[in-house]
């Protein structure tokens, strides 16, 4: 069997997998797609290809994708619904440990920036994946674009992780090598939210050192403005 040092052991896909089987896949994945984030989302499925492959999971690999590619778009369905009833009222919450403001924020600028594709994209980034949805719903996304983008990142995702984990399980490197490739996944899956995290902290420090500036301009143009009105009344 598989371990992931970085991740706690309840935590990392060998042990989801070994305690809980498919039906712990399902849950997990159904959880990150709209409920909670900083679940082990690609690497669990990317193990729950290889332990397919392997049989360790006996299901066969058609209905492992399906009830994947199910729980995934049914998690993000779960996701709109919440942002669409509660979204204010969840992040308005300044002491919120997981509905910070902040990680909305994030999700509300990738899907500005993406527009309705970033359902899709969100798939592929932690963090961005469980909030997109209820940006979505918050932000009064047709319901119909929403779905349909829905199934297309939940199948891209769910069924294309997995049979990535599946086909790349047949070779002995990948299954000599598992702990590095985890940790590869996971590191890959982070880059795009580390580098929006720098983006926005340096967009604010911009903005921040622009005020000042600003202000000092508007001092400035003050005295200029006053001096002129003098000299226009004399």
């Amino acid at each position: 069997m598989y371990t992931l040092a970085l991740a706690p052991e309840w935590l990392s896909p060998d042990y989801l997998i070994s305690h809980f089987g498919l039906v712990g896949i399902l849950v997990i994945v159904f959880a990150e797609s709209g409920l909670f984030a900083f679940l082990p989302g690609d690497s669990l499925l990317f193990t729950a290809g290889l332990f397919t492959a392997s049989g360790d999971i006996s299901e066969p690999l058609w209905l492992v994708c399906t009830l994947i590619v199910a729980a995934a778009i049914l998690g993000d369905q779960v996701g709109y619904l919440i942002g669409k009833f509660f979204g204010p009222k969840l992040f308005s919450r300044p002491n919120s440990r997981l509905f910070k403001r902040e990680n909305l924020d994030a999700a509300h600028d990738f899907m500005d920036k993406h527009g309705p594709k970033a359902i899709v994209l969100a798939r592929f980034v932690p963090i961005i994946r469980t909030f997109a949805p209820m940006v979505a719903g918050a932000g009064a996304m047709k319901y119909r674009t929403f779905l349909a983008f829905n199934i297309i990142g939940g199948t891209v995702w769910g069924a294309g992780v997995t049979l990535l984990g599946y086909n790349l399980g047949q070779f002995d490197f990948i299954k000599n090598n598992i702990e590095a490739i985890f940790i590869g996944i996971v590191l890959v899956s982070v880059i795009p939210v580390i580098f929006e995290v720098l983006k926005a902290r340096k967009q604010k420090k911009a903005a921040g050192a622009g005020a000042p500036a600003a202000v000092g301009r508007q001092r400035e143009a003050e005295p200029q403005a006053s001096g002129r009105g003098r000299h226009a009344k004399r």
